[in-house]
């Protein structure tokens, strides 16, 4: 293996394509966070790193899962990663691994340094973080990883939507406001979409090789009325908190991304084979983020305007 291939093969693994989503929902808790007067830049900044570095984890972790059961094969449409080439060994996988576990250690107990108040606080994100990690590692990894009985969906919502974006407006605002779970609901809505993307183009694959997603137990026409719902169910989570909390015309910019996410779901329904899936990935997380940015810059918006 030459430089250039060894670097490529780690890209593969560490999927820096996927790292705009985690930041995304640090990014709508700080923002909440900050359209509430209550902006910390080092603890926004902590978290988005601890973030990112949580879902490289994450990449890693599912690679090495996947490539140790060979749920992966050559046969499936989604890409092989570096494990699966076999330009990563076992070894390397599990050293980057526990060198990503202790930057995640460090990195999160800089932000509860930087942000913690009282032992409470303290004691109860060391316990949330270390459950991010064992959440990271056992999505494919272990005897009965939980991403292989269809259960990714709703740590992706937890964990991408409820503990990121919940999680960053707490450290920095320090209390507990019931509508800021909508935002964050419809953050975990659209990354678990992205995951539905994925599992409905491995559908086959992953099937015949005992990963058993939910779009798997679904099947292949209920996963796509699923898909459907949790894009359309984040948009109603967004109109929800504008008419019940933000009170904005700019809190409705978010809308602009309707049409794109109508279209996504209207495909989605029409298309049943997954090779037509893998283009729906990419302008599926670009709707995601698309639809979060609008939601973020009407927040700042509606404050200036106010």
């Amino acid at each position: 293996m030459t430089d250039i291939s060894r670097t490529q093969a780690w890209l593969e693994s560490l999927r820096p394509k996927t790292l705009p989503l985690a930041f995304a929902a640090i990014v709508v808790g700080t923002a909440l966070a900050w359209w509430q007067g209550h902006f910390d830049p080092l603890v926004a900044l902590l978290a988005l790193i601890t973030a990112g570095l949580l879902q490289i984890l994450s990449n890693l972790a599912n690679d090495y899962g996947d490539a140790v059961k060979g749920s992966d094969k050559p046969d499936r449409i989604g890409p092989l990663r570096g494990m699966q080439k076999g330009a990563i060994t076992q070894a390397q996988m599990k050293r980057a691994l526990v060198v990503t576990v202790a930057l995640i250690c460090l990195s999160g107990l800089s932000l509860l340094a930087a942000s913690w108040q009282n032992v409470g606080d303290f004691i109860g994100f060391l316990v949330l973080g270390g459950l991010s990690i064992i959440a990271a590692i056992t999505y494919t990894v272990g005897t009965r990883p939980y991403g292989y009985i269809g259960l990714g969906d709703i740590s992706v919502l937890i964990f991408f939507g409820w503990l990121s974006v919940m999680g960053s407006w707490y450290l920095q605002a320090h209390n507990i406001v019931p509508a800021m779970f909508l935002p964050a609901t419809a953050c975990g809505l659209l990354a678990t979409a992205v995951l539905n993307i994925n599992n409905l183009r491995d559908i086959n694959s992953d099937r015949e090789n005992g990963k058993n997603t939910l779009a798997v137990r679904l099947g292949p026409v209920n996963a796509r009325r699923y898909h459907a719902c949790l894009l359309m169910g984040s948009l109603l989570c967004l109109a929800l908190f504008n008419l019940l909390t933000l009170h904005s015309l700019w809190g409705w910019l978010f809308l602009l991304a309707a049409p794109l996410l109508v279209k996504q779901a209207r495909f989605v329904l029409t298309h049943l084979d997954p090779t037509d899936m893998p283009p729906m990935l990419e302008r599926t997380v670009k709707g995601a983020l698309l639809t979060n940015l609008l939601f973020v810059v009407g927040i700042v918006l509606s404050r200036l305007a106010s």
